[in-house]
């Protein structure tokens, strides 16, 4: 056995890796993978014992390993773990607790495994209550891994492999005032979520006049994979009442920003008003800090709807007793340690501070986010708004190699994304800004250095061992053609 828990050598972990896991299955730093033996708080540790700082998952909510959570789960799992047909006092108790941080009249839950399934059976909920059959989606969104939530993610579904929109989807502009279709810029003093919103009106009457039904909206409350995108005040608030108009139900997928990560309140959709209620809410990643285990929250009249159809919901693993005490201890440590609280505190000086910081910058184009949901947009021209897409790539790699976890995104690929463990202090927000602001120095006007091929840097810094063995392997193989391709536009 090697030291810190490592079982297996990188190269053995890599050649099996290839080997036995399916290729698509890709990972973070793809030319030089890190191999993570431990993990505690918002710090990861690989198989050298080197930490790193994670500003990247969201899924550790509370911190890795919290000691708390993992408590919860032990106990409980040596005590008894089954499925929900027989009754246990955490599936209730867990429901009770979750409910009770939603507004009225969201009060009734279905337990399932992940934001995947939480969005798939949201769908369900929406076209059986409605009758109808269309989705009203966002552009660049991403919504799960199934079948059903591929269709809706054009995230994935426009890509060049992808399967490409299906006829009852509707996709309205992704809501972004600095780069959208209506900016700030543009149109100085108008109100861009109304703005926005018509949009949606256009595509409800557009599918009406097509003989089509709308079931529902489903969106991010904040959109992650689309950019780290801010909707403008007034857009979910218009879109809700049009969606409504049109037949349909609202759905808010807090997957990836609920449970305190915007400080102000438990959930993203809660900043656009006390009067912003949706239809039928999904939860998912943080809700287990790390452990499986997700939901959909959603009314009586919508839950009565689905039981009405004499078709029985069960999910095996969905509400089990170990997940239910894993998720009540996520929600307690939240509340009992003031999360929130230190989302807010250290979400406003790090925001507040990268503005500051990136007046300099001339590659940064914008800085946006509320709470621990940062992203920072890299541009060639602060005018033009070029993407600085090699630039952003430069940077999250830079960083790595100065023991900070980071990742980009975005329709261009170029927004730094900040969404660490709830834990982040502020002394790791001045480290992050610190080193973020030695490396944009590199990347003037979103120009990587000549002298740093990027590829070709990572495979030097790799032992020749790991080189043949990952480089020659069917997994980064395929990965180079992707990425040749889609440089290419083919």
């Amino acid at each position: 056995m090697q030291e810190h828990g490592e079982t297996l050598t990188k190269s053995e972990t890599i050649n099996l890796r290839q080997k036995y896991v399916g290729p698509s299955c890709t990972l973070f730093y793809k030319t030089d993978p890190l191999k993570i033996v431990r993990a505690e708080g918002q710090y990861m540790y690989d198989e050298k014992g080197n930490r790193f700082l994670d500003c990247i998952n969201n899924v550790a909510h509370v911190g890795h390993c919290h000691p708390e959570v993992v408590k919860a789960g032990c106990d409980q799992m040596a005590t008894l773990n089954t499925n929900n047909r027989f009754l246990h006092d955490n599936l209730v108790v867990c429901a009770r607790k979750l409910t009770s941080l939603m507004p009225e009249p969201l009060s009734v839950c279905f337990f399932v495994n992940s934001g995947s399934e939480a969005n798939d059976l949201a769908l369900r909920l929406a076209r059986t209550y409605t009758k109808n059959n269309d989705i009203v989606i966002i552009d660049h969104a991403y919504h799960g891994h199934l079948s059903t939530l591929i269709d809706i993610s054009p995230y994935k579904f426009n890509l060049p492999g992808g399967s490409g929109k299906q006829d009852w989807v509707h996709v309205a502009p992704i809501p972004d005032s600095y780069r959208g279709q209506y900016t700030k810029e543009k149109y100085p003093g108008d109100d861009l979520g109304t703005l926005y919103a018509e949009e949606v009106r256009a595509l409800c009457k557009e599918a009406k006049n097509n003989g089509r039904s709308i079931a529902g909206f489903i969106a991010e409350s904040m959109l992650s994979c689309g950019g780290q995108v801010i909707p403008p005040s007034n857009y979910f608030k218009n879109v809700y009442k049009i969606i409504r108009e049109a037949g349909g139900v609202c759905i808010a997928d807090e997957v990836q920003t609920g449970f305190g990560r915007v400080g102000k309140s438990w959930w993203a959709f809660e900043l656009q008003g006390d009067d912003l209620i949706p239809d039928i809410v999904t939860v998912g990643k943080p809700m287990g800090n790390g452990h499986p285990v997700a939901a959909v929250i959603t009314t009586r009249e919508i839950a009565q709807s689905f039981k009405n159809t004499g078709v029985e919901y069960f999910n095996t693993y969905g509400g089990n007793p170990v997940s239910c005490a894993v998720a009540l201890a996520v929600m307690n440590v939240i509340e009992n340690q003031n999360l929130k609280e230190n989302a807010t505190r250290v979400g406003n000086h790090l925001i507040n501070s990268l503005k500051i910081m990136c007046k300099k910058h001339t590659v940064v184009g914008d800085v946006r986010g509320v709470g621990l949901f940062v992203g920072i947009e890299l541009v060639k021209d602060q005018i033009t708004k070029e993407p600085a897409t090699d630039a952003a790539v430069y940077v999250v790699k830079r960083m790595r190699e100065n023991f900070i976890l980071l990742s980009s995104d975005g329709p261009y690929n170029n927004v730094l994304k900040l969404k660490p463990p709830m834990v982040f202090s502020l002394e790791n927000a001045d480290h992050f800004i610190k080193i973020l602001d030695e490396l944009l120095l590199e990347v003037k006007d979103g120009v990587v250095p000549t002298n740093d091929v990027i590829h070709a840097n990572n495979v030097k810094a790799m032992s020749k061992d790991l080189q043949d063995s990952f480089l020659n392997g069917p997994t980064e193989r395929k990965i180079r053609i992707d990425e040749a391709e889609s440089m290419t536009g083919n």
